[in-house]
């Protein structure tokens, strides 16, 4: 029979690595849709001068997952 806090600390770590893998996903998606709606708007006449501050905004959440998801795979013991 496992230790039990070592159990309840593991159930821990899965969930918690569970939910970060989520946020992940959700943080990749609106970049995602961000970035497809940036190159639709160049496709059609806007400027990257114009588009710039929401091309920040994708920037910035690239960033934010990939720090999310360095800090998931640093944080995550091996199995």
């Amino acid at each position: 029979m496992p230790n039990p806090i070592l159990q309840t600390l593991s159930d821990q770590v899965a969930a918690t690595t569970s939910v970060e893998a989520s946020a992940k996903t959700l943080i990749d998606g609106f970049g995602a849709r961000l970035q497809a709606a940036v190159d639709a708007a160049l496709a059609n006449g806007a400027t990257a001068a114009e588009l710039q501050p929401v091309q920040a905004e994708v920037d910035a959440l690239k960033t934010a997952s990939d720090d999310l998801a360095a800090s998931v795979a640093a944080n995550t013991p091996a199995a």
